[in-house]
């Protein structure tokens, strides 16, 4: 089974990072396919989010897998993997892997220690999505040296864009020194509130900006206090208001991700005849 790994980055916090990872892997769970989902933030959110509202006392997280790695000890095949009833697969994160990103700075091939971590089990998901931290830091990179492809939430305001370019340049260099596959999928805008002109000027400057080099999605995710109650629940938009605005977005989005996909994959059929 070929594997997507799919990196959810943007340095900047309250962009909709973990809600876009938990939304578009239960989306393409919905679609069929087998999804892993990586809490790669010591806050640990995307974990809470998916209903385990205590991470500090959970037995084993991603940082005990790096550890592992780190320690040249194996990774029991399915060790520290949690089922959720959406049917999506978490590696769960804890406080704990702030000690991590202490203990790469010294080690050896720092940057690939999540990649040899996912290698154990590559073959058995066809995506795996990486919530990762609020910042630039080693845990960011080791996701990105681990991920094929990265996709970029921005909120619709001014201050969030102009972030762009600081993520932009540590991706161009993960790829040039680290993960010549590394590519962008796209730049997705959320929180859109698409009642004021503001949103709407952020996202025309966004496209004419970028647009011609970076895909932007053509799906925004709206503005919803709904979405945020979903972290409460422990469950997706889809299971707490499938009717909804923000559930339509992310099925939007489940679907251009698939389409690109499958382009790549034609693409690349195309080319080796």
């Amino acid at each position: 089974m070929k594997t997507e790994i799919l990196a959810i980055s943007n340095q900047k916090g309250g962009v909709g990072k973990t809600t876009t990872t938990v939304n578009l892997g239960v989306g393409l769970a919905n679609a069929g396919k087998k999804v892993l989902l990586i809490d790669a933030d010591p806050q640990g959110s995307l974990t809470i989010s998916l209903g385990y509202a205590q991470p500090d006392n959970l037995k084993f997280t991603l940082a005990d897998a790096m550890t592992r790695v780190l320690t040249d000890e194996p990774i029991l095949p399915g060790e520290g993997i949690l089922h959720h009833e959406e049917g999506v697969d978490l590696l769960p994160a804890n406080i704990e892997l702030a000690g991590m990103e202490v203990s790469l700075v010294n080690a050896m091939s720092r940057e690939t220690v999540l990649r040899q971590v996912l290698d154990n089990v590559k073959g058995q998901y066809d995506h795996i999505l990486i919530d990762c931290q609020p910042s630039l830091g080693m845990l960011t990179v080791n996701a990105l040296a681990a991920a094929n492809h990265v996709l970029i939430p921005v909120q619709a305001e001014y201050l969030p864009v102009k972030g762009l370019e600081q993520l932009l340049r540590t991706i161009s260099k993960v790829k040039r020194q680290l993960n010549p596959k590394l590519q962008i999928d796209g730049i997705l805008l959320t929180m859109v509130d698409s009642r004021t002109n503001f949103a709407k000027d952020i996202s025309g400057l966004l496209r004419e900006n970028y647009g011609s080099k970076i895909r932007v999605f053509k799906t925004e995710i709206p503005h919803s206090v709904r979405a945020k109650e979903t972290t409460a629940e422990g469950k997706s938009i889809f299971a707490f208001d499938a009717q909804g605005k923000v559930a339509q977005g992310y099925s939007s989005l489940t679907r251009e991700v698939l389409l690109s996909e499958k382009q790549r994959e034609k693409h690349k059929a195309d080319f080796c005849r």
